[in-house]
Order: structure tokens, then C-alpha cells, then sequence
């Protein structure tokens, strides 16, 4: 009786592998609902995914071999972290492709999101174009103005590879001492409405057939980020905050 050549077996071994290890993902498949793709990840990961995927870390501290070991979701440069000094757009692209990589290379390729402060222009990047603080913006009534500024300031911030930007800042603040006011475009809750014109600058006007209530994120920046901050706390601030909130959701997400 003729015998099995081992070599044959180890082939047969390693397609057997090959194949179980191009199962089909439906996470992966961009033609299924965003409702499945998002369960089927969900039930595939594991509670230190789930925990990296919810971290964001500091840029300093970030590397490829740290995305991967630790299943890292997103990275940011905080105020005045640069992968070095007077860096170039192409040494910007060079660092987040890096980490990108090692988000890749991990069991379940989730891509991380690099995010960066870019409220009055991408203000952290050398030779980029610096605008006026949101107080002096909101002095010109111009919402036409502060939309062109938005996609002025996406175009250079997708220049340097990066996706996601903290910005706008929607606060309304009432009071000088809050040592932050000059990121308020008024202290008039419907000037600062009319200001969130820069969100469709940052991110790209919204399709007509794009779905209610489901983010865009495939426009000028990709992602945005709409920020308030602690000298909005007290009931009435609220309600004019949640107006803010409101006008800003309607023109990015379509609620």
C-alpha cells in the first residue's frame, strides 16, 4: 500500500491554515450594514481589544510595536508635540503611517485614528497657515468666512496624513476670567450657532443621499470633534450649550 509523503501532508497542513485564516469577516465588507460589521467586531474581540480600542494615547509615547502589543485606537499630538522640530509634512506622514501599521498588523486590523488640536488652523505644524482665535472670528458675523477657514484648515491638516482634528470649540462664555473665553466665538448663543458653519468647512458638506443620524466621515478631515469646556456647568449654560450641540449634530451627522 503506497504511503502519504509527509511533504504532502505539511502541504496540505498549511493550506488547511491558509484558508481558515482568510475566513470570511463581515466586519471587512464594506456592502453590509453598518449594524453587522459592527456587531460581528464586537463579538470577535477580546476585553483587552475592547479596552485598547477606547484608548487614546499621547504621540510621545506611541509606536508601532505599541499599537500592536496593546491594541491601540487612536493617538493625538497634545499642544506642541511634533515628531520633531520644524517637521515636514512628509516626516508628519511618515509618523502616523507608522502607527498605522502596527494597528494593522494586530489580529483584527482595526485602523487607529490620529487626532491633533487644529481650532484656529493646523496650529501645531510648521509653515502651516495660523487664523484668528475663535473670539476675534466671531467679531466679523461672518459664518461664510469661518466655513472657507474650516476647509482651508482640513486641506492642511489631511496634507500631514492626519484624519481627526479637536475642533470646533462651541463654548459660549459669559465670563473674562475663564481663562480660555478667547476659544468662544460670543458670548451670543446664536452667533456661536451661525459659527458652527466651520463644521461643513472641516468635514465637507453632507450628501444628500448620505443616512440620517449616521456620521459623515468621508469628507475634507474625515472626523471632527466638537468641544466644549469647564465654564459651561450650570443649568441655563446647558440649555444654550445644547442648542450649540444641536446646530453643529444637524449640519455633521443629519439627526
Amino acid at each position: 500500500m503506497a504511503r502519504t509523503s509527509p511533504i504532502f501532508l505539511m502541504g496540505v497542513l498549511v493550506i488547511w491554515a491558509a484558508l481558515a485564516e482568510a475566513e470570511y469577516m463581515i466586519y471587512k465588507d464594506a456592502a453590509k450594514p453598518l449594524s453587522s460589521r459592527i456587531k460581528d467586531l464586537m463579538s470577535r474581540m477580546t476585553l483587552q481589544e475592547k479596552i485598547g480600542q477606547m484608548t487614546q494615547i499621547e504621540r510621545n509615547v506611541a509606536s508601532a510595536k505599541v499599537m500592536k502589543d496593546y491594541f491601540i485606537g487612536s493617538v493625538l499630538s497634545g499642544g506642541g508635540s511634533v515628531p520633531s522640530k520644524q517637521a515636514s509634512a512628509e516626516t508628519w506622514i511618515n509618523m502616523v503611517n507608522e502607527f498605522q501599521k502596527g494597528a494593522l498588523s494586530t489580529r483584527l486590523g482595526i485602523p487607529m485614528i490620529y487626532g491633533i488640536d487644529a481650532v484656529h488652523g493646523h496650529n501645531n505644524v510648521y509653515n502651516a497657515t495660523i487664523f484668528p482665535h475663535n473670539v476675534g472670528l466671531g467679531a466679523t458675523r461672518d459664518p461664510e468666512l469661518v466655513k472657507r477657514i474650516g476647509a482651508a484648515t482640513a486641506l492642511e491638516v489631511r496634507a500631514t496624513g492626519i484624519p481627526y482634528v479637536f475642533a470646533p470649540c462651541i463654548a459660549v462664555c459669559r465670563d473674562p476670567r475663564w481663562g480660555r473665553c478667547y476659544e468662544s466665538y460670543s458670548e451670543d448663543p446664536k452667533l456661536v450657532q451661525a459659527m458652527t458653519e466651520i463644521v461643513p468647512g472641516l468635514q465637507g458638506d453632507i450628501p444628500a443621499n448620505s443616512s440620517k443620524g449616521v456620521p459623515f466621515v468621508a469628507g475634507n478631515t474625515g472626523f471632527f470633534h466638537i468641544r466644549a469646556t469647564s465654564e459651561e456647568k450650570c443649568p441655563w449654560k446647558q440649555t444654550i450649550l445644547n442648542s450649540n450641540f444641536h446646530r453643529a449634530l444637524d449640519i455633521s451627522v443629519g439627526i
